[in-house]
């Protein structure tokens, strides 16, 4: 199983409804993620925007590659854009780049 952690920025205007939109996540979009490969799946979010993602999974591109063809992943993505700074266009599951695992403690 690979960890996967990553980086992105969400607008400090709209940290509250980030919030709580992530308290109801769609049931068909959580299945999407199970059914996709996306296990031991976390968001922590700081007070600055700051949001880490955590995952494992046994192939991450092919977990995006699974969640790119779901119709509930586009409607989730094309709600959240707006949420994030510097996308530039992208929906914030194209803006994840991994971070470089370092060190682990097993």
């Amino acid at each position: 199983m690979r960890r996967v952690c990553f980086l992105l920025k969400v607008r400090q205007d709209r940290l509250a409804e980030y919030r709580r939109r992530h308290a109801e996540v769609w049931p068909d979009m959580l299945a999407a993620l199970r059914d996709t490969g996306w296990h031991n799946y976390s968001l922590f979010l700081r007070e600055d925007g700051l949001l880490v993602g955590y995952l494992e999974t046994n192939d991450f591109q092919a977990a995006l590659d699974g969640m790119a063809r779901t119709e509930v992943n586009a409607r989730w993505q094309a709600e959240m854009a707006p949420f994030f700074e510097d996308l530039d266009g992208r929906h914030p599951d194209e803006g994840m780049a991994p971070l470089t695992e370092v060190f682990h403690l097993d």
